[in-house]
């Protein structure tokens, strides 16, 4: 049967996939069109599954809020690069993960979302030619009278979501960039949890030991950089990005609020990147070419 450039722009509308690889389909599904999907489909999932090892360190944040301030969600999907990020159709498949996460229910997002869209990640990954994971996702639900607020930096790499006791939208957005800029840990000292206080304190440990000085004396040290690290990383203890002179929860009781919880993505933290030589990339393409 022959095929016609009105089938081919048929097939690439249905499946958003090239024109070569759409007019090969139809070619070997004889002009069925139906056929061709579905040769399609299962082309696609191969190639998908091909791709799932490979290290997604790029990527964007998507944001969504509950008008009235009751609810907030934050996701992280990474894909492979930087340029594939910028993918009008990637950046869609993101908005739309943030909106779908926005009104889950269920108490792993995460797993949620990714049982979701995973269908159509399999389509983004054949069509855009790059691994993307759905890494991670938030949900923020304000109790009675309280308050989410938001907070994205402008290339959409970093972000954070805080609950507030009571509605505060300037104070909250002021508390959602400082987290977003300065990282902390946890709100308050006490949320640290036991063994990450046990894990600091036995590297001070082993580095006081070093001075010499007696049991004692390396006690103390241990107890001081211990406090000093609980400081550091208690929200409420950190001096306020927008005013360093004030703590933020100097702010909070200024403002009278009290900020209840904190998230805070960054967009590959914590991935190891795979470092590429790009000449060893190009000889070995090369060599491949010539049969070596």
């Amino acid at each position: 049967m022959a095929i016609t450039a009105s089938m081919v722009k048929e097939l690439r509308e249905r499946t958003g996939l090239g024109m070569l690889e759409c007019k090969n389909a139809l070619v070997e599904a004889d002009g069925d069109m139906e056929k061709a999907i579905e040769e399609l489909r299962k082309k696609s999932a191969l190639k998908a599954a091909k791709k799932s090892g490979r290290t997604t360190a790029d990527g964007l944040l998507g944001v969504r809020m509950a008008p009235d301030g009751s609810r907030g969600a934050m996701v992280e999907v990474n894909i492979e690069t930087d340029f594939a990020a910028k993918n009008e159709k990637f950046q869609a498949f993101v908005a739309k993960v943030a909106d779908a996460a926005l009104t889950c229910a269920d108490a792993d997002v995460t797993a949620a979302l990714n049982a979701a869209f995973s269908a159509e990640r399999e389509a983004l990954v054949q069509e855009i030619g790059e691994n993307i994971t759905i890494r991670r996702a938030v949900v923020f639900v304000a109790p009675a009278g309280g308050y989410v607020c938001n907070y994205l930096h402008g290339d959409n790499r970093k972000g954070a979501l805080v609950a507030l006791s009571r509605m505060n939208a300037e104070v909250g957005r002021d508390l959602a960039m400082h987290v977003t800029a300065m990282n902390p840990l946890v709100v308050r000292g006490e949320d640290v949890s036991a063994e990450v206080i046990e894990k600091e304190r036995e590297i001070y440990t082993a580095q006081a030991a070093e001075s010499g000085k007696p049991a004692d004396i390396v006690a103390k040290m241990v107890d001081g950089r211990v406090r000093k690290f609980l400081a550091e990383v208690s929200l409420l203890d950190q001096p306020f990005v927008k005013d360093p002179n004030k703590k933020v929860g100097q702010l909070c009781k200024e403002a009278g609020v009290e900020c209840l919880r904190l998230a805070r993505f960054e967009v590959g933290e914590g991935i190891d990147r795979e470092e590429s030589d790009f000449a060893a990339e190009v000889a070995a393409q090369v060599k491949a070419s010539k049969g070596g």
